[in-house]
């Protein structure tokens, strides 16, 4: 009997590599944004506030990344599953760090949850984006092993 399994990590260089993936992103898209990475135990493991990006979006970038990693799935679909279920659109949305908008990602490595990425400053959509770059980072790193 195996008592011990082995899971893949973030490390520091993709961490930093998909934080100035996302701030590039942001920068094309013209906004200032706060980017925020934590491991899959929601630990932080890289964040970055953009010269310009709104204090209050420091927070939300963070539980976005939290809640991403949480629960394995973006934050964008969180309002879909709840929007008819008066209970828990009402309840859920008070769990604190839970966040049910989107910029919030989850990341994985072959079937293992490794972390997310949480981005906030811009609009959802923008947020989004940034997200959805810094992961292909990811992507891209992990298709050249």
């Amino acid at each position: 009997m195996n008592v011990f399994y082995e899971k893949p990590v973030i490390t520091q260089q993709i961490v930093m590599n998909m934080l100035n993936a996302a701030c590039q992103k942001a920068e094309d898209l013209g906004v200032r944004v706060n980017v925020s990475i934590v491991d899959d135990g929601g630990n932080l493991k890289g964040f970055i506030r953009m010269d310009g990006a709104p204090l209050l979006s420091l927070e939300i970038s963070r539980n976005k990344a939290y809640t991403a990693s949480a629960f394995g799935i973006s934050t964008s679909e969180w309002y879909p599953m709840i929007q008819n279920e008066p209970s828990l659109l009402h309840g859920i949305v008070h769990t604190r760090r839970l966040t049910i908008f989107g910029g919030g990602v989850p990341m994985y490595i072959d079937d293992h949850l490794v972390g997310g990425i949480g981005v906030s400053g811009g609009s959802e959509e923008e947020d989004i984006l940034c997200a959805e770059t810094a992961l292909t980072v990811l992507t891209e790193m992990l298709n050249r092993q």
